[in-house]
């Protein structure tokens, strides 16, 4: 069902891609605008709805239709809530217990070879 689906969902988006660019745009007629004869009929300045007009809205109400329904079969159809896969879990690292732990010494500092000046300025 899902496969049929997508494919007439494929054809009728190309057909409506194609009866799209086929037509002829508002502007191809400028002659109206200036108050030509054809801009007083009872259609208006375009005349009534062309057939290329009438496939377009047939084709975008079946693209709709299949739109729809394909996000409709594919939520009940999918076992997850998300789109995205869930990554492996983790496990915690495992530490040693604290009694069985060496202690160390802290290292020692070294020195220092010559005294350290005083704070305290030198009285004359």
């Amino acid at each position: 069902m899902t496969i049929l689906l997508v494919i007439l969902h494929v054809i009728v988006s190309l057909f409506l891609i194609g009866v799209v660019l086929l037509q002829a745009g508002k502007g191809a007629e400028i002659g109206a605008s200036f108050g030509s004869a054809s801009s007083h009929t009872i259609f208006g300045s375009r005349g009534p709805g062309s057939f290329l007009g009438k496939l377009t809205t047939g084709a975008a109400i079946v693209f709709m239709i299949t739109s729809f329904s394909l996000a409709f079969v594919g939520k009940r159809g999918g076992s997850s809530s998300s789109v995205i896969p869930k990554q492996a879990e983790m496990p915690a690292p495992v530490t040693a217990p604290a009694a069985t732990a060496k202690p160390t010494a802290p290292p020692e500092s070294p020195t220092p070879a010559t005294p350290a000046p005083s704070a305290e300025p030198a009285k004359k």
